[in-house]
């Protein structure tokens, strides 16, 4: 059994009332639908030996009328019960989905593109929905409606006009089997070809200023016109393929039929069968149209969603960069130590840190420096576990951290990572993201404390100014600001910032740093630890580290780490040449 099977099969499991109650009314159609050809054989009968006319014939035609409609209000009911059920198994799904990838860590997001991801949520699960849905229940009433016309067919009519009507379908079946095998083929290069479309567009806006910078918009353009007539032939193959039913069901159903009036034919003339008969019969052929198209439906239904599945499951089963085993929803005040830890990335190259081993006291400030590439943003997420160390330890409070849910860790921990993230919302509403609950007057004063507060007034609507997709509205300097109102105001236990300084002035970096001294004063036990390339932003921490390679080269405060003239003395002398120069 496949694993789309094993999914549709435990999802019909646990929607078993509307897949049966569906199954009961379509049963009724089948009924319905097979009564029809034999009563209208009756009647035509009856008029030809002038046994049926006036009332009799009025109450059968009403008869009829009346199962038309029963027919037409159990097929609304079914279709109406089995979509409220399978449009939970969409929701179902790209809840899974997104859950997943919100669990992911950042080399998850480095193999995956935006815009396949996207494709995922919306057409591959739509495909996977169909064939829960409209698939099973076409398959069941397919099957259902061909079985009871093949047995009234054979034991009500004339058992030798349905083995002659049978003998084209052998071929049909294999039509159908070699159709089904080029549609999964095309559906899932159209999947494929539709991802590279959506990303194509999710890249181009994102980048769009870059691509007017450097005057890209018709190669851009021309781009996507490629991309765009690959997903439409793509897509058009796929149609193509599932077109090729019909004509298989009709020349099947044409050689069923010549063959039925032939024998039919010859024994109505050897007066061993009636008219109304054959009739009916033909009536019955009719029928078999629907199963016929129904099979077909179905296998094209089933083939792609065997191949979103092939796409969607490898994301859903991926394994998390961080497993989250933790115990303990709580970090209470402690020290944070790390012994001996080293972690390196996949591949040849080596241990973006090495050995690492420190101890950050309640209420000290911690500055990481060294040059691009030293290991300082790995050491971070380190501390954020959103990398797990592969040599040593990382404790917080005296339990390792992997001891803490992810869920209470990074709640106890307020980050500004290097590229700030804002949401298309206010500005307001971005920096109470990590206080939903918070006033206004508490997100001003957190924008107080980040020196943000009066470059927001200076907008006509102030905190209420929607900053557009990715903050495109604001400049790198107050991005990066807004980002620290947010953290401030989450007032958590560490406050980790990732060179998050850079694009401001140093006198709006040293306000920054002041506020952070104070609030340190007012709250004892608040702990930080600023990674930062600008050697300024760490001159008033209790301890700074150096790293280079990966490892810990000079260990100090501002004072000692001058005295011993290494790295970070002649880096010191060399940024304040330059802030001189820049200003004269």
């Amino acid at each position: 059994m496949s694993k789309l099977s094993r999914l549709i099969g435990g999802f019909v499991r646990q929607h078993s009332r509307a897949y049966l109650v569906s199954g009961v009314m379509l049963a009724g159609v089948a009924t319905l639908s097979v009564w029809v050809p034999r009563k209208v054989g009756a009647m035509i009968d009856g008029l030809a030996n002038h046994t049926l006319s006036g009332n009799a014939l009025l109450m059968e035609i009403g008869a009829l009328l009346l199962i038309g409609l029963g027919i037409y209000f159990l097929r609304v009911a079914w279709r109406q019960i089995l979509y409220g059920a399978a449009y939970q198994l969409g929701v179902s799904l790209r809840t899974r989905l997104y859950t997943r990838m919100t669990l992911q860590g950042p080399a998850f997001y480095q193999r995956q593109r935006t815009g396949d991801l996207m494709a995922l949520a919306t057409n591959d699960i739509d495909a996977i929905e169909m064939a829960a849905g409209e698939a099973m229940l076409a398959g069941f009433d397919g099957a259902l409606t061909l079985v009871m016309v093949l047995g009234v067919m054979l034991l009500g009519v004339d058992w030798r006009l349905a083995c002659i009507a049978l003998l084209p379908f052998p071929l049909m079946g294999w039509a159908f089997w070699y159709i089904s095998g080029h549609i999964h083929t095309a559906s899932t290069d159209s999947l494929k070809r539709f991802s590279a479309l959506n990303d194509h567009v999710q890249e181009t806006l994102s980048g769009v200023r870059t691509l007017r910078a450097l005057g890209l918009e018709q190669r851009s353009a021309r781009q996507f016109s490629t991309l765009a007539g690959q997903a439409a032939d793509a897509s058009l193959r796929a149609q193509v393929w599932e077109a090729a039913y019909e004509p298989a069901v009709g020349l099947t159903l044409t050689a069923a039929s010549g063959l039925t009036l032939g024998l039919g034919g010859y024994l109505i003339w050897h007066e061993q069968l009636t008219v109304g008969s054959l009739t009916a019969f033909t009536m019955y052929l009719g029928q078999l149209i629907w199963p016929m198209f129904a099979a077909g439906w179905v296998l094209s239904l089933i083939e792609r969603g065997r191949a979103a599945w092939q796409r969607l499951h490898p994301m859903l089963e991926a394994p998390l960069a961080v497993e989250d085993h933790g115990t303990l929803t709580e970090v209470p005040a402690g020290p944070i130590t790390l012994r001996d830890v080293s972690y390196a990335y996949s591949g040849p190259s080596a241990p973006a840190i090495n050995d690492i081993s420190l101890e950050l006291k309640p209420g000290q400030t911690l500055g990481l420096v060294g040059p691009t590439g030293s290991g300082k943003s790995t050491l971070l997420r380190v501390l954020l576990r959103q990398l797990t160390p592969q040599h040593g330890s990382a404790q917080w409070s005296g339990h390792a951290l992997d001891q803490y849910t992810l869920h209470a860790l990074r709640a106890a921990i307020s980050w500004v990572p290097q590229e700030s993230f804002l949401f298309s919302a206010s500005i307001a509403d971005n920096i109470a993201l990590a206080k939903p609950g918070a006033t206004r007057a508490q997100i001003e004063h957190a924008a107080s404390l980040a020196a943000i507060h009066d470059d927001i007034l200076l907008f006509a609507d102030g905190y209420d100014t929607q900053v557009g997709e990715k903050g495109i509205t604001l400049s790198g300097g107050q991005r990066q600001r807004v980002a620290i109102a947010r953290a401030l105001l989450a007032d958590n236990d560490l406050l980790l910032l990732d060179d998050a300084l850079s694009a401001v002035d140093t006198g709006t970096e040293t306000r920054i740093l002041q506020h952070l001294e104070e609030l340190r004063a007012q709250r004892s036990g608040r702990s930080a630890v600023i990674a930062s390339h600008r050697l300024s932003s760490v001159v008033s921490a209790d301890l700074i580290i150096v790293l280079r390679d990966g490892r810990i080269t000079e260990t100090g405060s501002h004072e000692q780490l001058l005295a011993l003239d290494g790295w970070y003395a002649s880096q010191w002398r060399y940024q304040q040449l330059e802030a001189s120069l820049d200003e004269a």
